[in-house]
């Protein structure tokens, strides 16, 4: 499978899982919400290792993104706040860099 198709599975299982330990420590919720975000977390690590890359920091750059996107949805979507301005004026500086990164001949071997 393509980069492409892993990227918005481990942005979703990274911030689930970050997000049980924010309900847990942040907002009083029951140690309980940490079972299920450690699995999440470890399939976001899982995830990260069928990207198609060379190198882990190169991979996990171009993820950057992603994640990025994915956290300001989940922000609308669960957490029901909008983004501002700045977040969309950032999510287009980051998807340009991550695009740069994710299109480079050189994201499947070194420089």
């Amino acid at each position: 499978m393509p980069s492409a198709f892993w990227f918005p599975i481990a942005a979703v299982l990274e911030i689930a899982g970050c997000f049980t330990f924010w309900m847990w420590l942040r907002q009083g919720q029951s140690l309980w919400w940490v079972l299920p975000g450690l699995v999440a977390l470890a399939g976001f690590a899982w995830v990260l290792t069928q990207v198609e890359s060379d190198f882990a920091g190169r991979a996990y750059a171009a993820y950057g993104g992603v994640y990025i996107v994915a956290s300001l949805l989940w922000g609308m979507l669960v957490e029901k706040q909008p983004p501002s301005w700045a977040d969309m004026a950032g999510v287009v500086l980051c998807l340009a860099g991550a695009t740069v990164l994710y299109f480079s001949p050189a994201f499947g071997r070194s420089l």
